[in-house]
């Protein structure tokens, strides 16, 4: 049974178990959120996602990717509060990544000015301490990465600071950091994160990286995988098979 809700007066459908931020953005509505992603969990780390609730059971702001979708919730994208906390809590990202130009472009968008300064050694890394890149990767699990510290001290990497046994170098981790803050370095012959490096398996037909080996590894013993799954790339399995539908249909 559909759910729903009204958002901004407007009457948009859900389904049992979808966020609000999910089925806002699927309706056209633009809130932004750089600490979500639909393949994992949601945790409110970046709090740019709030949303006014004007109805239901906990009224008031709250972070909307992983607020549930119930039946006759109101809530509002747009309000003065939620334009002044959403302002507040990007300068407060700012001051932590200045350098991020993800950051810098929602802040062009939303008209916020940032009145305080960084410090000198801030936005290095620009690490917003999502923990995007932690939830995907326990979610493939491979659990190489950990938040480490607190306050200030806070970081995101392999724990104790020491390659990750875990680590396959599958580079999922930088593919949904909202800032690209993290590191990979492709050369022909391995592939370099996380102060690790990863042979590549290479595809036997062109020659090209397909997968690293420790990623193979993992995939054939924990997916049950054929041997041979990963020895011919995607463009080289599909120019195959355009070859083979060519010669049945000649």
């Amino acid at each position: 049974m559909a759910i729903r809700i009204f958002i901004d007066e407007q009457e948009v459908k859900a389904e049992p178990g979808e966020s609000v931020l999910m089925v806002a953005r699927r309706a056209g509505f633009d809130i932004p959120a750089l600490c979500y992603h639909e393949a994992v969990e949601s945790i409110g780390a970046c709090r740019l996602c709030l949303v006014e609730v004007r109805s239901g059971a906990r009224p008031g702001i709250s972070t909307s990717c992983n607020m549930k979708a119930e039946d006759g919730l109101r809530i509002s994208t747009d309000s003065p509060e939620i334009r002044r906390d959403r302002a507040t809590n990007l300068e407060l990202l700012l001051l932590r990544a200045p350098g991020s130009p993800v950051l810098r472009e929602l802040a062009a968008r939303w008209g916020v000015r940032p009145r305080l300064q960084p410090p000198p050694d801030a936005g290095i890394a620009n690490c917003i301490l999502c923990e995007l890149c932690v939830r995907v990767c326990a979610a493939l699990g491979h659990n190489a990465l950990a938040a480490v510290g607190r306050g200030e001290k806070k970081r995101v990497g392999p724990a104790f600071g020491k390659p990750a046994e875990g680590c396959v170098g599958c580079g999922a981790c930088l593919s949904v950091c909202p800032t690209r803050c993290i590191v990979m370095k492709d050369t022909p012959a391995a592939r370099t994160i996380w102060g690790q490096s990863f042979e590549f398996h290479r595809c036997q037909v062109c020659g090209q990286p397909v997968i690293t080996e420790k990623h193979r590894a993992f995939a054939i013993a924990k997916r049950g995988l054929p041997e041979d799954y990963y020895d011919v790339c995607e463009p080289c399995k599909q120019s195959q098979a355009s070859q083979r539908f060519a010669s049945v249909v000649w």
